[in-house]
């Protein structure tokens, strides 16, 4: 049954260290703010749980999240999009658990560009599987890892100049991206987690 829109909590956010990795803290502050309103959940509900398509949006109407689910767990592409309506990631998920290639851009852009691409990184199971790679905000190569079974096999890493790093400081580096990475995705996933569908929970 498609429910009517109704408002949703906001979500708590938590913020990144500034001694973790500084280029991914601009699209966290994007949500961090305290000015952030009451977000609008459009979404459909089968048997008390989260079904079909999903949408979270400010109430002026602009779009801060689309994806969707399946029995309450999420499936294909969600897209998040920043508080000036630029699209900055995608995190895909089959049956709750995110699998195949997540996405970042860099939430600052020109009008009427598309956003830069920040970061591309292969999972699977909800672990590392495959290229990780990222760029600076000029389009210059950052870094590439390689991962197997979510364990980081070969990595190389570049500086703002295009100098390149050793591999021990590339390694060092990937493994701060994770964390700070993995805190940005725990952040998009908890605006989603704390903004459900209001599903009945006797039925549709």
């Amino acid at each position: 049954m498609r429910l009517a829109p109704t408002p949703a909590r906001r979500a708590s956010v938590p913020w990144i260290l500034a001694a973790s990795v500084p280029w991914i803290l601009a699209a966290t502050a994007q949500w961090a703010s305290a000015a952030t309103p009451d977000y609008v959940v459009i979404g459909n509900c089968r048997d008390g749980r989260p079904h079909g398509a999903y949408e979270l949006r400010m109430p002026d109407g602009q779009l801060r999240v689309a994806g969707a689910f399946n029995q309450g767990k999420r499936i294909g592409s969600f897209l998040f999009w920043s508080s000036s309506g630029v699209r900055i990631a995608l995190l895909p998920y089959d049956e709750d658990v995110k699998s195949g290639t997540v996405a970042l851009w860099y939430s600052v852009t020109k009008p009427k560009t598309d956003p830069k691409p920040k970061l591309e990184s292969v999972y699977a199971n909800g672990r590392f599987a495959g290229g990780t790679r990222s760029w600076y905000p000029d389009g210059r190569p950052r870094a590439e890892f390689r991962y197997e079974n979510g364990v980081l096999a070969e990595a190389r890493a570049w500086t703002a100049k295009g100098a390149p790093l050793s591999e021990a400081d590339a390694r060092t580096m990937a493994a701060r991206d994770s964390a700070s990475d993995e805190q940005f995705y725990n952040t998009l996933e908890g605006i989603v987690r704390d903004n459900p569908p209001q599903c009945e929970t006797n039925g549709r």
